[in-house]
């Protein structure tokens, strides 16, 4: 039976300008054909049932009686879908990824997450798209994402044209979990869609300065500086060469440095009457409070000595203008690098501001600190120290794994004497000083 443009619209809704040839089928479903294009295959136009919402859907037949047929399949499958909350309409994950990173945006405005997050997160979503985004979010496996760290090994680069960090894939895919179970929360797909292997880990060894090459990297920067030809190249290159000496020195992350006030850094003093720089430093959206050695004082003094900003809530790494300083001075930085001919790491790797971190945790294993109190000072776990930084193990015990070869025979513990009767350089073990970064 042909309906007339009213009687479809009392019964399946309103007419659209393009349905030719309409023919309601039941209440809320009807196929027709549509004006607006040049082949003559039939649709079906669905009505959700409590909802002022419709579903079209093209039949891919020309024959009537094939349409009716497939209209009625799909109307099965459409309350079927509905009676078990499932998604009924389609969407391709780049147009989920939108919604999640305008999810997001509202977050960032809010204060919930940090600016330099939400742009971590766009900056993420491009390769998701790359790989999936032309595809509806409703069909893709699970499994699907299991193929996506070597698909980005094979297709991406890093940012200087390297392949990309097993680091920078496990990022990427957080974020997408993030856009799966915010699919989840939307009713787009199932919870046994949602992707639940394990996220790639970081293959890469740290890229630290080994002992020689910061005492290089000390002494052409005191000369780099020496060097300036003007002012404002000056400025800089003080500013780059004390943030450092600063961030070698404490641990902190680039993040935790951007948001570094003068405010947040004070001296105090130990149980033994030792002073020391106590920082309350912010990012990854948490708090905490690390120390270093009162030399590190001097470094912010002599920043603050030349900065245009000192107050309570300025920022301490700035332009010379006085405005926060977004990249953290990595040209200047990479310019010390290059002429220290120590950009590259022995196994190739182009380093980082993250490298003076990673620098700072290396020499302080060294030392003989607990991985439990590094990884408190440094604002992370007891199982990341112990997974990237697990080969400090053979310098710090050096004298055990050597144990027994020539020149490195066991040495008997010296006699208990009292302090009175003690005499400096007798009986006591070979001193072996270990290398300390430069103050």
């Amino acid at each position: 039976m042909r309906a007339t443009c009213t009687e479809v619209t009392q019964k399946a809704g309103p007419c659209v300008a393009f349905m030719i040839d309409t023919e309601v089928l039941k209440d809320g479903l009807v196929i027709f054909r549509r004006g607006d294009v040049k082949h003559d295959n039939w649709y079906c136009r669905m009505r959700l049932f409590k909802e002022n919402r419709y579903k079209t859907i093209c039949l891919d037949t020309p024959i009537l009686k094939e349409a009716r047929d497939k209209a009625f399949d799909e109307d099965a499958e459409l309350r079927f879908k509905i009676k078990h909350e499932l998604p009924v309409f389609d969407r391709k994950f780049s147009d989920v990824a939108a919604e999640y990173e305008a999810l997001q945006e509202r977050r960032m405005k809010a204060g919930e997450i940090s600016p330099q997050r939400f742009e971590a997160i766009k900056y993420y979503i491009r390769p998701l798209n790359a790989y999936v985004g032309t595809t509806q979010i409703t069909i893709i496996p699970a499994a699907k994402w299991g193929d996506y760290a070597l698909w980005r090994r094979e297709n991406g680069k890093g940012r200087f044209g390297e392949r990309v960090s097993y680091g920078t894939i496990r990022g990427e895919m957080i974020v997408a979990l993030g856009i799966q179970r915010y699919a989840v929360s939307k009713n787009y797909i199932r919870d046994s869609q949602v992707f639940k292997g394990a996220l790639p880990t970081s293959k890469e060894r740290r890229e630290e300065f080994t002992p020689d090459e910061y005492r290089k990297l000390h002494t052409v920067g005191r000369q780099w500086v020496k060097e300036s030809k003007n002012k404002l190249v000056n400025w800089y290159r003080t500013v780059a060469y004390n943030f450092i000496l600063i961030m070698c020195n404490t641990g902190m992350r680039p993040p935790e440095a951007k948001n570094l006030q003068w405010r947040d850094i004070g001296v105090q003093t130990d149980k033994h009457g030792r002073q020391f720089v106590h920082i309350k430093v912010r990012g990854k959206d948490k708090y905490r409070d690390l120390v270093a050695p009162i030399s590190v004082f001097g470094y912010f003094e002599r920043i603050r000595a030349i900065s245009p900003a000192t107050g309570d809530t300025d920022n301490v790494f700035t332009t010379n203008k006085g405005k926060p300083a977004k990249s953290l001075y990595a040209s200047p930085i990479e310019v010390l690098l290059k002429k220290s001919n120590l950009l590259f790491s022995s196994s190739k790797s182009r380093r980082t501001t993250y490298c003076f971190r990673h620098t700072y945790a290396t020499f302080r294993l060294t030392e003989g600190v607990s991985e439990y109190f590094l990884a408190e000072q440094m604002g992370t776990s007891v199982k990341m120290i112990e997974d990237h930084y697990g080969h400090i193990n053979a310098v710090k015990n050096a004298d055990r794994i050597l144990q027994g070869l020539p020149g490195w025979e066991p040495i008997a513990d010296a006699p208990e004497r009292s302090a009175a009767s003690a005499k400096p350089g007798k009986n006591r073990r070979p001193s072996r000083k270990k290398p300390e970064p430069p103050k």
